[in-house]
């Protein structure tokens, strides 16, 4: 008998991690629960729910979300959370609760917020276009992956929701254009509620609606001509359900158009009473199908698609991929996100030589310095963005140009990322240069402590990163930061005469040794 120890036997294994995501929508709330497994980040469905709540119906008509609407919803989200007891999900770290336009534009969303977190725990977090688009890129990625011929030309990726429609072209894996339209579903079927007409009038507002935005859409994106459009959204689900008489799996499904065309005829025919009781739905799902579908149909004619498809995705779907990446974007999402921020550099005519090697070193001395920083992966994406634009505001005017960058990225759309995030890279950039962090500083003030203290981090390795460009020749290609007691010292490879940076560091490493406490050093 061999003496050598099984080396399977000492292995520990790693139970998955158990996540679950919930989607406040216009028209329903559903819940996704699944496994990710810790060390492939595979993720693994559990199970699903979905429950209507037409929160859509109240707030694109009253801007209020009514009293008996909020109870329902809360109704529901104590029936999640039992489910989330039975498996053990209590952690918030665990549990991402998002809602999307029906509570976005209701003029009452904080007290709603606040009375979901005081009934049930769960922390909602309003979701803003920018991440609605990120997600969605998430989760048509692994289409994209597994059939790259099929997106070798220009594609067109629409879900029609039940308040606004988001729009994504795409040219090869690369987002061309990214936009959110406030032509929903439910928000359609709402606007004629009180229009008391034959259905063939109803349906002809509908399409004028549709056209209109299709009009726009062309206009923005240039005239695009995508060759394939990928559906996504719940009518549209069902709809090829219905007409393949399959159910929609986790691959693309191809439908003739035409099918599509004749389906929708019939949906649209019908009253929404009629629709739920025909299908045993419910009343808002009942609602949306008509005009989901015609939307969908009406692109793919006025742009002249040659083929279509129907993906199996969603929006839980997408957060469930992110939190698989513990908070980092994944290096997919990531070359979309600074590939749109180089292209806001290029508008503002950036340096875009000195804008990436700033970004490199920020990054570079992130990455050595973790253990002093302790920051999140994502805090090491808002710094590379913040280095990569921190002087766009050179084009409004070289005097107080840090505080015309904070403000150029504050207003401008970088693809998936949010509000607060964008906030973070705006004041990240804002502190390049001139006064430190301050309480009285617009913007800095309104931050909770913890964005606060992450801006004066990386402000302040901003800071030194671009003092080893001071020249702005790139000539300092390699850093290496270590932390010796309480001293930062920097060592750049392959430079001999480093009077200039020197010079520099000295007048910029304050901000550095207030927050870190450290001596800065070269």
């Amino acid at each position: 008998m061999s003496d050598t120890p099984n080396q399977n036997s000492d292995a520990i294994f790693t139970p998955p991690r158990l996540v679950a995501v919930i989607d406040i929508g216009a028209s329903s709330l559903r819940m996704q629960i699944a496994e990710i497994n810790v060390g492939t980040q595979e993720v693994r469905r559990l199970e699903s729910f979905s429950q209507a709540v037409s929160i859509g119906s109240d707030s694109f008509g009253g801007r209020r979300i009514n009293k008996t609407t909020i109870e329902d919803c809360i109704r529901v989200l104590a029936i999640y959370r039992k489910k989330l007891d039975e498996y053990g999900i209590n952690d918030p770290t665990q549990i991402r609760v998002v809602a999307t336009s029906g509570v976005r534009e209701a003029s009452n969303r904080t007290t709603f917020i606040d009375r979901v977190f005081i009934a049930t725990g769960f922390e909602v977090e309003p979701f803003d276009e920018a991440e609605l688009h990120r997600v969605t890129y998430f989760g048509i990625l692994p289409f994209m992956e597994n059939r790259p011929k099929l997106f070798a030309d220009e594609s067109l990726v629409l879900e029609v929701g039940g308040g606004s429609s988001e729009l994504l072209m795409l040219r090869k894996t690369d987002v061309e254009f990214s936009r959110t339209y406030r032509l929903g579903s439910l928000r359609m079927r709402h606007s004629l509620e009180d229009f008391d007409g034959p259905i063939s009038k109803t349906r002809s507002l509908m399409e004028s609606q549709i056209s209109k935005t299709i009009t726009e859409f062309e206009a923005a994106a240039k005239h695009p001509r995508p060759k394939i459009q990928i559906a996504m959204g719940g009518d549209v689900r069902f709809a090829a359900a219905e007409i393949t008489q399959k159910p929609i799996t986790d691959k693309l499904v191809e439908i003739k158009l035409n099918d599509l065309i004749r389906f929708t005829n019939r949906i649209l025919d019908k009253s929404p009473n009629q629709l739920a009781t025909k299908y045993h739905m419910s009343l808002p799902e009942a609602k949306s199908l008509g005009p989901g579908l015609l939307t969908q149909v009406l692109f793919a004619q006025k742009l002249n698609v040659k083929k279509f498809y129907v993906a199996e995705v969603n929006l839980r779907d997408g957060l469930i991929q992110e939190m698989s990446l513990d908070g980092a974007w994944g290096e997919s999402i990531h070359n979309q996100i600074f590939r749109s921020a180089v292209q806001l550099g290029r508008k503002f005519k950036f340096n875009e030589a000195h804008a990436v090697h700033v970004s490199q070193l920020a990054c570079a001395m992130f990455d050595d310095l973790a253990d002093l920083h302790q920051l999140s992966p994502r805090h090491r994406s808002i710094l590379e963005l913040a280095a990569l634009l921190h002087e766009i505001g050179y084009f409004v005017s070289p005097r107080s140009k840090h505080k015309h960058s904070m403000y150029l990225i504050s207003n401008a759309e970088i693809f998936g990322v949010g509000s607060r995030e964008l906030n973070l890279i705006a004041l990240v950039a804002r502190y390049h240069r001139g006064a430190n962090p301050n309480s009285r500083h617009v913007g800095y003030s309104q931050l909770e402590r913890n964005d606060r203290v992450a801006v004066a981090k990386l402000a302040a390795m901003l800071r030194l990163a671009k003092a080893f460009d001071v020249s702005q020749t790139q000539r300092v290609q390699k850093l290496t930061s270590t932390m010796s007691g309480n001293r930062l010292q920097f060592e750049p490879h392959d430079v001999v005469d480093l009077a200039l940076e020197r010079l520099e560091i000295g007048q910029v490493s304050g901000l550095f040794e207030d927050v870190f406490g450290a001596e800065v050093i070269l």
